[in-house]
């Protein structure tokens, strides 16, 4: 019985500190709820602001500053490819910084295929300078333990450690954040793989408490792996359809299998599909 005591509070101290310094991702159109994080989540918790279609500049700018003013920490998404000019990108960091005291950013290549100004993808944002110029001292990048349906392993691998290096270049501190999971062994294998080269900070994405529906919804948008083998070890039924889940068997299996020696500095990054609340709420009750 006192071995068995022992063992549960070793899990649960390795639980807690994966959960700490974890981030959280809203919309712009979220910008009202984020005051109600308040006593939810810890101060200072980064709160990642997406580029979503449909939201235009100022409301992503208002997003940053309700973070601010709630005692959290902005980081705005940037879109490469649905970026229309340098200027654009120029006029949303100017504002960004000198409104919400941003100083650091997530940037993406973006979902669509053609661009729509001079911006290809991240790397061309990084390169322009424009962070840089505006102050911007940290920038994270995507990370895709389970590959991405539209790029191959081995470009992927190319254009991240392309930008880990430019970042690097213009003394830019740098970390990744990961598409979401359902299963710890391709995040595991892939930050095996990743500490060979680096040792930047990862924050390992996973999906907030939500409808089976919606996140096998999310996981087909993303290209995700969702086999049934994975489904249970997540409490997943393809049967239950109208159940929800939360994403506390991955987190505890991560707990229990991460090595700081092997896999890093690791963090947990929250993607809210139920809702944000619900998953700040999640949290503080599984902590």
């Amino acid at each position: 019985m006192r071995d068995n005591a022992i063992a549960e509070v070793a899990r649960d101290g390795r639980t807690l500190n994966l959960l700490h310094g974890f981030s959280i991702e809203i919309t712009a159109r979220d910008h009202d709820k984020v005051g109600s994080l308040q006593g939810r989540i810890p101060p200072c918790t980064p709160i990642s602001i997406t580029f979503l279609p449909g939201e235009d500049f100022e409301s992503r700018v208002l997003a940053a500053c309700r973070v601010r003013e709630a005692g959290f920490t902005p980081v705005p998404h940037i879109s490469a490819r649905r970026l229309g000019s340098a200027v654009e990108l120029d006029a949303f960091l100017a504002a960004l910084t000198g409104r919400a005291d941003v100083d650091r950013v997530f940037v993406v290549a973006g979902d669509i295929a053609d661009p729509a100004g001079p911006f290809d993808d991240a790397l061309s944002v990084i390169r322009s300078g424009a962070l840089a110029r505006h102050g911007i001292g940290q920038v994270g990048i995507a990370g895709y333990p389970e590959g991405h349906p539209g790029i191959s392993d081995a470009a992927l691998d190319r254009a991240l450690f392309d930008k880990l290096e430019a970042l690097e270049a213009a003394g830019q501190r740098s970390w990744i954040a990961t598409q979401f999971s359902f299963d710890a062994d391709p995040v595991l294998d892939w930050l095996t793989a990743l500490r060979e080269r680096t040792a930047v900070p990862v924050r390992v994405g996973v999906a907030g408490p939500a409808s089976i529906k919606a996140l096998l919804r999310f996981a087909a948008r993303c290209g995700v792996g969702v086999s049934a083998k994975v489904m249970a070890k997540y409490g997943l039924s393809l049967t239950q359809l109208l159940g929800s889940a939360g994403p506390g068997p991955l987190i505890e299996e991560m707990s229990e299998r991460l090595k700081p020696g092997v896999h890093g500095d690791v963090r947990l990054h929250f993607y809210p599909f139920g809702g944000l609340e619900k998953t700040a709420d999640w949290i503080a009750d599984f902590g």
